[in-house]
């Protein structure tokens, strides 16, 4: 049997011939990549020639493509499409990419060349992208231990094998928990406060589960469940908040304590054996914050500002649910479902009013899609020719103004089992010069999938979330460098998200939002006065929103802040919680973290001690969004300028100065505090 994972796709932009792969095909291709990849550096390593940029830099640069060709398809679908043979493959091999990854990383022989070119560095003659090469390559080298003795170098191989293992094992049981925790319902009288949409789609997944006259309403990662802002029935409430709370924590299958206290362990103990106090001093040496303490200031400031507003908020949902006659405090289960009713007496309005008026795809072809023609003259067209893994998958083709073919676009709007949660883009090829590659990449949502023939109606959530998804996806598309090491979105952490998060500004854009935002059966633009209603009440809620995610940022630091002896056993995994919550001052009952210990996905991920990133990289965009504002908001100018000082660079460049650049002086907290309504705290 031919295997298409072997030789780069014939199709356009090399997109993955997704009709072509099996899971069959996968094992052999790490296989071989592996072997191939190791000859590879083989051939570097002991070149009898000395080192040059050429033949050690560029050669790295060019090493190891059908391995990453596999390894990009494999993980991408394992994301987007899980199945039984995907994650036993990903649990075989897990510990195998570790170790070929710390056999490239700890070869001597190969960092001998690297650390003199980078000791040459300044007399090499280089461009400024090629010299951050040298650079960037030599740091990565070091601070995967290249410089540790042998001993040590074999004692960090095994944690790094231990932890790849404890992470694919982690990853899988939140999947399957929040499969196994969707809340049956034996009465639709219950439901009461859902759409008719929304309960055919529980009845749905009800039957697809073999369960007669039932409806199941399916969890989201996160602490909080979308069903609570609707549901008029407490009880039920209750129980949906419950279920979502008690994942991996309860005993049984998937109580993933153990692992969390095992990886917390492990990072530690390696961060010390390559020199630094804390996973989170390791982390954020490389990221623009650069110390722990930089981002613990920015939390811990915001922290009491936005518990005091959260508590407001809980006052005037206090003030509905006993104007109503109810005698209970406002508790965590209740907080969505009432703050829609103080919305509509604020603000006149309710969310659902919303929904007629942002249909999928006219939020995708006349919001999204519009914004970045408008901005970047970038145009979309959808085709039907290319395979796709999942039939909900969408591809478009993307062409520059000038009519040639800038990328290749993925777009996965909907929820299902196999899909992991959240929503994120990836690059299935990302661009570089070097390699002659342009970009195919992907945006991945979570909405749930509508009745057959209804209308896909999101919730203005779900609409910010393409936005900024996309923003991600622009950075990709937009990447014009030359070394894959510094395509698209390969910038740290606590700046990949900015981007995507001022792309969001474009979503309440009024000549943006008069496009998309139309109904969907009469074609009507939304209301102006409801509109309106909808920019005035943008600051709402905010005390509760800032309140989760800080909890769940700091939870995040005070883990990886921990040295090995400090971490607790696995008994102890929630009563760290619990005390890092009222050290911060984020014991707030009726806020619970955005995500808890165990089924924080992200900190068991690419995330560890950087989920701080998401408000770090908001500052910079409520600057940014600043300038947009002051330069004249949604014009070709402004995009070419943000496109070309930014979004085109990828790491090629210290991501600061680009802002810096882009702004001409450093970035403000000031524009964040206020859009936050948390002014008060500057």
């Amino acid at each position: 049997m031919s295997n298409p994972l072997l030789t780069a796709s014939a199709l356009p932009l090399h997109y993955p011939p997704f009709d072509a792969i099996r899971d069959e095909h996968f094992g052999p291709a790490f296989d071989r990549g592996m072997a191939e990849h190791r000859r590879e550096i083989a051939a570097i390593a002991g070149s009898p020639e000395p080192p040059t940029f050429e033949n050690t830099m560029v050669a790295l640069e060019r090493s190891g493509q059908l391995l990453t060709r596999a390894t990009t398809i494999f993980f991408s679908l394992l994301g987007a499409d899980q199945n039984d043979a995907r994650k036993a493959l990903q649990t075989a091999y897990a510990a195998k990419f570790a170790a070929h990854r710390d056999a490239i990383v700890l070869d001597a022989a190969l960092f001998a060349r690297i650390d003199k070119l980078h000791a040459q560095r300044a007399s090499l003659g280089l461009d400024a992208e090629s010299l951050r090469l040298v650079e960037r390559t030599h740091l990565s080298f070091v601070r995967a231990g290249a410089k540790l003795a042998e001993a040590d170098k074999r004692r960090l191989e095994a944690m790094n094998a231990e932890l790849a293992k404890l992470s694919t094992a982690f990853g899988q049981k939140v999947l399957a928990e929040v499969n196994d925790s969707a809340v049956v319902v034996d009465d639709v009288k219950q439901l009461e406060g859902l759409s008719p949409a929304q309960i055919a789609t529980a009845a749905e997944a009800a039957k697809a589960r073999g369960l007669k006259d039932k409806w199941v309403l399916a969890l989201t990662n996160t602490s909080g469940q979308p069903p609570n802002g609707s549901l008029r029935d407490r009880a039920l409430r209750e129980r949906i908040y419950r279920a979502s709370m008690a994942r991996g924590s309860h005993g049984g299958p998937h109580d993933t304590t153990a692992i969390v206290a095992r990886v917390v362990r492990l990072r530690a103990e390696r961060a010390r054996l390559l020199g630094y106090p804390s996973h989170a001093a390791y982390v954020l040496a490389d990221e623009t914050a650069q110390t722990p303490e930089a981002a613990l200031g920015l939390l811990t400031k915001l922290a009491p500002v936005a518990v005091a507003n959260a508590r407001r908020e809980a006052a005037d949902i206090a003030k509905v649910i006993r104007k109503e006659g109810g005698s209970f405090e406002p508790q965590a289960w209740d907080w969505e479902f009432y703050a829609g009713k103080v919305r509509r007496e604020r603000f006149a309005f309710d969310e659902s009013e919303l929904r007629p008026y942002l249909e999928l795809d006219r939020v995708l072809r006349d919001g999204v899609f519009f914004a970045a023609t408008r901005l970047y003259g970038i145009t979309f067209k959808e085709r039907k020719d290319l395979p796709v893994y999942h039939p909900d998958v969408r591809v478009f083709d993307v062409f520059e103004a000038d009519g040639s073919q800038l990328a290749i676009f993925i777009f996965d709007p909907y929820a299902r089992p196999s899909k992991r949660g959240g929503a994120w883009m990836n690059a299935y090829v990302p661009q570089s010069h070097l390699l002659g590659t342009k970009p195919v990449v992907a945006n991945h949502l979570n909405i749930p999938k509508p009745p057959a023939g209804q209308p896909t109606l999101m919730t203005w959530d779900e609409v910010e979330t393409a936005f900024h998804e996309f923003g991600h996806a622009l950075h990709g598309m937009f990447s014009n460098v030359r070394y894959p090491r510094f395509a698209g979105t390969s910038v740290p952490r606590d700046f990949v998200e900015f981007p995507s998060q001022v792309n969001e500004m474009w979503a309440v854009w009024p000549e943006v939002l008069a496009s998309y935002a139309r109904h969907f059966e009469s074609g009507e633009a939304i209301p102006k006065a409801l509109l309106d209603k909808v920019l005035a009440a943008q600051q709402f809620n905010q005390g509760f929103m800032t309140t989760e995610y800080l909890a769940a940022a700091l939870i995040d630091q005070r883990w990886h802040a921990l040295s090995p002896d400090e971490v607790p056993e696995p008994a102890g995994v929630m009563a760290f919680e619990a005390a890092a919550l009222a050290k911060d001052g984020l014991d707030f009952a009726p806020v619970p973290p955005r995500y808890r210990t165990p089924y924080f996905s992200h900190i068991m991920g690419g995330y560890a001690a950087a989920y701080y990133a998401y408000l770090w990289s908001e500052v910079l965009d409520a600057d940014t969004v600043e300038w947009f504002k002051r330069q004249g908001g949604l014009t070709r100018k402004n995009g070419d300028r943000f496109r070309a000082a930014l979004l085109s660079r990828g790491g090629s460049v210290e991501p600061m100065k680009l802002v810096r650049d882009l702004l001409g002086r450093e970035p403000q907290l000031q524009p964040l505090l206020e859009r936050r309504g948390l002014a008060g705290a500057n």
